[in-house]
This record gives C-alpha cells, sequence and structure tokens, in this order.
C-alpha cells in the first residue's frame, strides 16, 4: 500500500474518531467516567459547567448508541441511574489522559505569553 493512500485512511479514521467525540460535551462526558468510574446524571450536571438537561441526556443516549457508555437503572426508591464506560468506552482512556496533558502544557504556553 502506497504511503498516500495509508495517510489517507489514517485521515479518514481520524474524521470518524472526531464524527463520533466532536461537539462541546462528549470528551467531557467521557472524561467524568473515566476519572469517577461511575456517575449519576446529577453528578455530571455538576462536573460541567454549562450543560442543559436536553443537551446532556442527547449526548449520553449518542454515546450509549455508540456503545462508549452503560446506563443502568437501579431497582432503588427513587429509581437511580447509573451511567459509565463500557470495555469499550474505556480504549478512550489514554486519549483523555494525553488531551489533558497536553491542555494543561496548552494553558502553560498560552499563560506565558
Amino acid at each position: 500500500m502506497s504511503e498516500q493512500i495509508c495517510h489517507k485512511a489514517d485521515i479518514m479514521a481520524i474524521h470518524d474518531a472526531m464524527d463520533l467525540l466532536s461537539g462541546k460535551w462528549k470528551i467531557s462526558i467521557l472524561s467524568c467516567m473515566c476519572y469517577y468510574s461511575t456517575r449519576r446524571f446529577s453528578e455530571i450536571i455538576s462536573d460541567l459547567d454549562g450543560i442543559s438537561n436536553k443537551q446532556l441526556s442527547k449526548e449520553l443516549k449518542e454515546l450509549e448508541m455508540n456503545k462508549l457508555v452503560k446506563r443502568t437503572v437501579l431497582d432503588t426508591q427513587p429509581v437511580t441511574v447509573q451511567y459509565n464506560l463500557t470495555e469499550y468506552g474505556w480504549t478512550l482512556q489514554d486519549l483523555i489522559h494525553d488531551l489533558a496533558a497536553w491542555g494543561t502544557k496548552h494553558r502553560e504556553m498560552i499563560m506565558a505569553g
């Protein structure tokens, strides 16, 4: 396979990943679950300043549909719903940690002038 074809396949794969993970909230939602393992809806809302209930619900449904997040309904009174990463979702852990490290370095670079 030529180098150009290989790079084109990589670029397409990155496009697919960004299509799935794009938007203001998906990476942040996945990060919450990565750092805290299991989260309730209200905990995610408090973790993410500015996200609405409606937006969080929509994002969680999309992440669940893409097999990154699992929704568990517990038989409690009142009913408790928990969210956590699936085994497949955990494959993003290194990416989340790398993004956090890069973001910290970037903030330091920008603040240094």
